[in-house]
């Protein structure tokens, strides 16, 4: 059976790219692997920072009172006092006492004196209230603290292992908590997740892989061209970074893994499924490869386009770690793209249906295909299709209103098992959770030095604020016109509580405070995430609706239509609300966290709008095929179904399960973000791509391609026949 009415197999861009390909396939893996090296061999490595503060601009009030605080205090504003805070108590649960008091001085002395690398100093502070804890101060240089390298957290490492000695024998136990060792932790959870997720991935591909063609060759196939592929793509992503000054957090390396081998393995999929289809209508292995590449080419490349400007629309964003992920991701589907239409197809064209040893069912068309009868359903009753699979959504969606942000990055991506989150509830045992990072309230006079008075009365117009626990006596700059107040919240500085009193209450108290001739400024981590919130919120305005007309865009570019994009957007987006809905009942109301991570809308914009619209085209493109070949709408939804249904379950149960292994990664940034991607992949796969848009466009019938005529059958080209492909890539 040959269908070139619908797509001459010797036209068009993806033909001569089949041809090419087929024709030299050594070169161009020789061409690859040149590539490869050369990457690998001169970029530098991928740089990550756990600082908040570095994702926002300048213009932002904690970024300000950060510069101000520099200026006003020159001999110690590049030192950060409470970079870590080492946490001592009884190693049996008791009450300090005066000896174990002068026990803790002591070591923090003892430490002091040692002169460890990037620590200016270590301070005792007084016993908490009720005697339970008592802390040290670690003071750690500004530039070391916020720096994208390694020296705070390998000055964490080194005061670790000198107190363990220290405390050896003297009834006390000791934890170190704060910023740089909250930093350390995290890095550390991510490089153990990015192993975890490594395995669990390759893994899963390879298991899903074997049980759907039964052969160890496809099955390993992505894996071996996916490993090129991904040092290819982390070293042009490290370039790029460099070149640009770009900050990502430390999630990128983790979300790359599940990107190129879930994204590398769906376009190989794609191309598998359509090259054994071309197989079994007799084609030889050659001119099955030029087929497939012919007819997948335009429709992954379309799908990877969508991927990549929705991507790149992030460079539309405030927040810099978003503005770099947003190139780092579309530069990995770019190359896992080309590889797709070019390493692949080689690859495969030299091994000819030995890629499928030893299975021999790419000879026959299975004769009770299950999606065969559900397409024939699907076609008799589109409106049940349709209504029972819209309601699905809907209801999941119901739940997108309960959401609510979280903005700490460090500890969201820490198991409670590590040193810094055990440290902090023993610290919050005896004094209040805001001592672990004070927030600075500066205030500043534009004529003068700020008077006695004014430095008492500002002080108590601070303590009454709601979210306050207590405020320290100013430290005045030495020309007398600033003055920082060191202030203690009465939440958790990381905590949704604290962000949301700090933008009610704090900042609007705090601005309104200030005497007349000054300005109040008010910095510290809360401050930036509060900040975070506003320039995130700016960008959800900013990035999604650019995204949605660029999806739109190519849906019609693709589809030569200006009915069927719409439709196909709207499905997709009440996919991403079904998600975020989906989200909030499982760790909102079933586990009871107080939100989810702020980054996760734009993880699932990313992953699920790209990629629900990915399965939405390959759908709908096999539909307009078989609409093509002379089959009303409704014949067309139920054969559209039954050819490409494996192909996108398979791909949908592959990515949704890759990114499903982030929930093993043990920390709450990648279990949420896991597990909001798998869940809306699935529901994108099984739900919308399946069900909703065939039977929606079954509905819709001839209409759905206006003002075109992308359904109706091309003329077929009579000069060109079945021995003249042939001969074409011999």
């Amino acid at each position: 059976m040959n269908d070139r009415s619908a797509y001459p197999a010797d036209r068009g861009l993806f033909a001569w790219l089949g041809r090419a390909v087929v024709r030299h396939p050594w070169r161009v893996i020789t061409l690859w692997v040149v590539a490869a090296v050369a990457v690998i061999a001169t970029s530098p490595g991928l740089p990550t920072t756990t600082n908040e503060s570095s994702f926002l601009p300048k213009n932002y009030e904690s970024i300000r009172a950060m510069d101000l605080q520099d200026k006003a205090f020159p001999s110690s504003g590049h030192v950060t006092s409470a970079a870590a805070i080492i946490v001592f108590s009884r190693a049996d649960g008791g009450k300090l006492t005066g000896a174990d008091s002068a026990k803790v001085t002591a070591i923090a002395e003892n430490l002091n004196a040692r002169h460890i690398r990037n620590i200016v100093s270590v301070t005792a502070g007084p016993a908490s209230p009720n005697h339970l804890v008592q802390t040290a101060m670690v003071a750690m240089p500004n530039d070391v603290l916020n720096g994208s390298g390694n020296a705070s957290g390998d000055a964490v490492k080194a005061l670790r292992a000198d107190i363990k000695p220290l405390v050896a024998g003297t009834g006390l136990a000791a934890g170190v908590t704060g910023q740089a060792a909250q930093n350390l932790d995290s890095q550390q959870s991510f490089n153990r997740a990015d192993q975890i997720v490594l395995l669990a991935t390759l893994a899963l591909i390879l298991i899903l892989l074997l049980i759907i063609f039964r052969s160890p060759i496809i099955a390993l196939l992505p894996l071996i061209v996916i490993a090129l592929v991904s040092q290819v793509a982390t070293g042009l992503i490290s370039d790029v970074n460099q070149a640009f000054h770009l900050n990502t957090d430390n999630s990128i390396s983790t979300i790359l893994i599940v990107v190129l081998f879930g994204i590398g393995t769906d376009y190989i999929l794609f191309l598998m499924f359509r090259y054994r289809e071309r197989l079994r209508r007799g084609e030889d292995r050659k001119q099955a490869m030029v087929s497939a590449v012919t007819r997948v080419g335009e429709v992954i490349s379309s799908a990877a386009g969508v991927v990549i400007f929705a991507f790149l629309a992030l460079v539309l964003s405030t927040v810099s770690v978003l503005r770099s992920l947003g190139p780092a991701l579309a530069i990995a589907v770019t190359v896992t793209l080309v590889a797709g239409l070019t390493l692949v197809p080689a690859v495969v064209s030299l091994l000819g249906p030995k890629v499928f040893w030893p299975s021999r069912s790419w000879k026959r068309e299975p004769s009770t295909a299950r999606f065969g009868a559900i397409g024939g359903a699907l076609g008799r009753r589109p409106a049940l299709f349709a209504g029972v699979s819209g309601l699905v959504l809907v209801a999941l969606a119901i739940g997108a209103f309960g959401f609510k942000p979280t903005f700490d990055l460090s500890s969201a991506g820490i198991p409670a098992s590590a040193e810094s989150q055990r440290a902090l509830v023993t610290l919050e045992k005896g004094l209040p959770p805001g001592a672990t990072d004070p927030t600075d309230v500066l205030l500043h006079s534009s004529s003068g030095s700020l008077s006695p008075a004014q430095l008492t009365g500002y002080r108590s117009q601070l303590e009454t604020l709601h979210g306050v626990g207590s405020v320290a006596a100013p430290a005045v700059s030495a020309d007398g016109a600033t003055a920082d107040y060191r202030v203690t919240l009465s939440y958790d500085p990381s905590s949704t509580q604290a962000v949301g009193v700090m933008k009610s209450s704090i900042m609007p108290g705090a601005h309104a405070s200030a005497p007349p001739g000054t300005y109040a400024l008010v910095g510290g981590t809360t401050a930036v995430f509060a900040d975070i919130q506003r320039a995130v919120n700016h960008d959800y305005a900013v990035v999604f609706p650019v995204a949605a007309v660029i999806i739109l865009l190519i849906l019609g570019l693709l589809l030569r239509s200006a009915v069927a994009p719409w439709y196909l957007l709207v499905s997709v987006g009440l996919g991403f609300a079904a998600t975020l809905g989906a989200s909030v009942l499982v760790f909102q109301v079933a586990r009871g966290q107080a939100g989810l991570v702020f980054l996760l809308p734009i993880y699932m914009y990313l992953f699920v709008v790209a990629l629900g619209t990915d399965y939405n085209i390959l759908m709908i493109a096999r539909l307009r095929e078989e609409a093509r070949e002379g089959k009303d709408p409704r014949q067309a939804a139920a054969m559209a179904l039954r050819h490409t249904g494996p192909t996108i379950g398979a791909a949908g149960l592959i990515l949704a399960g890759t990114f499903a292994s982030l929930m093993l990664a043990g920390n709450t940034i990648l279990s949420q973000v896991g597990f909001a991607v798998s869940c809306g992949i699935a529901l994108a796969a099984f739900v919308m791509a399946m069900f909703f848009s065939p039977s929606i466009t079954a509905l819709i019938g001839h209409r759905a391609w206006w003002p075109g005529h992308a359904d109706r059958a091309a003329v077929p080209d009579r000069a060109t026949n079945g021995r003249h492909e042939m001969r074409a890539v011999r």
